[in-house]
C-alpha cells in the first residue's frame, strides 16, 4: 500500500517566552529568555531556584470555562490551549462529530502539580475526605486528549504517549504514521507539560540535572557552552495539525512543512544517563534521513535536543560530527530561551522549526559564549537569514529514547 504524505497545516504553542506563534516566534527572533527566579513556591531552601515559568496564562482566553479550568491540572490546559491555537491557525473546519479527526498529544510526567497539591491536603488535614474527587481524571496523563476531543468533538484515535523528553516528537511521529496508513485523515497532536513543582525541582537538583546559576536566571540555560552546568525546567505546550498531503490541498489549507522523515529507537544504555558514544542517536539520525531519501549535506539546520547538561551536550554533538562529518550543519537549540519542556519540548521545538522554514531564518542558541573543545559544531547566535528547505529536529529523553524528524519545506 502507497503510504500517504503527512504536512502540518496549523502550529499552536505555549512557552514562557509567548503563547501563539507570533509572540513565540518574535521573541525567538529577540534571542529573549524566559527564565527567572521560580516564584510558584518558596525556594528558599532549595539548590536551583529558577525556572522557566508561563506567567502570564489565562484559560479562559482559550476559550476553557472557570468549571474545566478547576478540574484540569495546568498541563492540561496547557494543551488544551495550544490545541485550540492550532486548530485556529489550521483553518479546520469541524463539524459535530470528527470521526477521521483524532489527537495524539503526549506528556512526559502528567498531572504532578494536582498530586502534590492533593497530597499536601491529605497530610495536613488527616481527613482523606478533603481530597479532591477529581485527582484521577486531572492527572491522568490522557487528559490533554480527552478535553480537546470532548471540547473539538474530535471522535478518532486519541492515544498518549509518555517517552520522557522525547515525548512530543514520539507523538508526531505516531500520528505520521497512522496519517500516511490512511487510517485517519488529520491528527492533532504535540506534548504538554507543567512540573514547576517543588518535588519534582527537589528531585532534578539532587540528581545535580539542574544549572545552579541562580544569580543570572537569563544566562543560565547555555546549550553547548562549555560553562554549562545543567537544565533549568520550563513548562508549556506545543500541538500541530497533521493531516494528508491530499485533504490539505482538497481543502486549500496553508501548508508549513512536510515530514518527509523520522526515526525512533533506545539506547538501551542507562536510565537516566545518555550513551557517550551515541550510537542509538547516529542510527536514528541516520535512519530519518534514509527514509526521507537526503544526505546529511541536504539538511540547512538542525533544533538541536540541547539541553544544557554536560553529557547530553556533549553526546548530541558526538553524534552530529560524526553523522555529518565536515559538513558543518547549522546548530541551535531553543531551550537556551524556554528552558526544557519535558514532554512539550520537542513539538515546541517542532513548531519553531516549521516557523523558521515559513521565515527562512535559524533561531538562534542564546548564552553560547565560551566554545567547548569537546563540542566542535558550527553553533548559531543570532538570527540568521538561510535558505532553509530541510530541518532536522532532535529529541532525546531519560530511559533513552530518541526521536528525530525531518522537515521538508513543502514544494521544495
Amino acid at each position: 500500500m502507497e503510504r500517504k504524505r503527512v504536512v502540518m497545516t496549523g502550529v499552536g504553542v505555549v512557552t514562557p517566552i509567548g503563547s501563539g506563534k507570533d509572540k513565540f516566534w518574535d521573541a525567538l527572533m529577540a534571542g529573549r529568555s524566559g527564565i527567572g527566579l521560580i516564584s510558584r513556591f518558596d525556594t528558599s531552601r532549595f539548590k536551583t531556584r529558577i525556572g522557566a515559568e508561563i506567567r502570564d496564562f489565562d484559560p479562559k482566553d482559550y476559550g476553557v470555562t472557570p468549571k474545566d479550568a478547576k478540574r484540569m491540572d495546568l498541563f492540561t490546559q496547557y494543551g488544551v490551549a495550544a490545541a485550540a491555537l492550532a486548530i485556529q491557525d489550521s483553518g479546520l473546519n469541524l463539524g459535530e462529530y470528527n470521526d477521521r479527526v483524532g489527537t495524539m498529544i503526549g506528556t512526559g510526567i502528567g498531572g504532578l502539580m494536582t498530586l502534590e497539591e492533593e497530597k499536601k491536603k491529605l497530610i495536613e488535614s488527616q481527613n482523606p475526605s478533603r481530597v479532591s474527587p477529581f485527582l484521577i481524571p486531572m492527572m491522568m496523563p490522557n487528559a490533554v486528549n480527552a478535553f480537546v476531543s470532548i471540547i473539538h468533538k474530535l471522535t478518532g484515535t486519541s492515544p498518549c504517549t509518555a517517552n520522557a523528553c522525547a515525548t512530543g516528537s514520539y507523538a508526531l511521529i505516531y500520528a505520521n504514521k497512522d496519517i500516511a496508513l490512511g487510517d485517519f485523515d488529520v491528527i492533532v497532536t504535540g506534548g504538554s507539560e507543567a512540573i514547576l513543582t517543588e518535588i519534582a525541582a527537589s528531585s532534578f537538583a539532587n540528581m545535580k540535572a539542574l544549572s545552579r546559576r541562580n544569580d543570572d536566571p537569563k544566562g543560565s540555560c547555555r546549550p553547548f557552552d562549555k560553562d554549562r552546568d545543567g537544565f533549568v525546567i520550563g513548562e508549556g505546550a506545543g500541538v500541530v495539525v497533521l493531516e494528508s498531503l491530499e485533504h490539505a490541498l482538497a481543502r486549500g489549507a496553508k501548508i508549513y512543512a512536510e515530514m518527509v522523515g523520522y526515526a525512533t529507537n533506545t539506547d538501551a544504555y542507562h536510565i537516566t544517563a545518555p550513551d557517550p558514544g551515541a550510537r542509538m542517536v547516529k542510527k536514528a539520525m541516520r535512519d530519518a534521513l534514509h527514509m526521507a531519501g537526503l544526505e546529511p549535506r541536504d539538511v540547512d539546520y538542525i533544533n538541536a535536543h540541547g539541553t544544557s547538561t554536560p553529557l547530553n551536550d556533549k553526546a548530541e554533538a558526538v553524534a552530529i560530527r560524526e553523522v555529518f562529518g565536515d559538513y558543518k550543519v547549522p546548530v541551535s537549540s531553543t531551550k537556551s530561551m524556554i528552558g526544557h519542556l519535558i514532554g512539550a519540548a520537542g513539538a515546541v521545538e517542532a513548531v519553531a522549526c516549521a516557523l523558521a522554514m515559513e521565515k527562512q531564518i535559524i533561531p538562534p542558541n542564546i548564552n553560547y559564549e565560551t566554545p567547548d573543545p569537546e563540542i566542535d559544531l558550527n553553533i548559531v547566535t543570532q538570527p540568521t537569514a538561510a535558505k532553509l528547505n530541510v530541518v532536522m529536529n532532535n529529541s532525546f529523553g531519560f530511559g533513552g529514547h530518541n526521536a528525530v524528524m525531518v522537515l521538508r519545506k513543502y514544494g521544495e
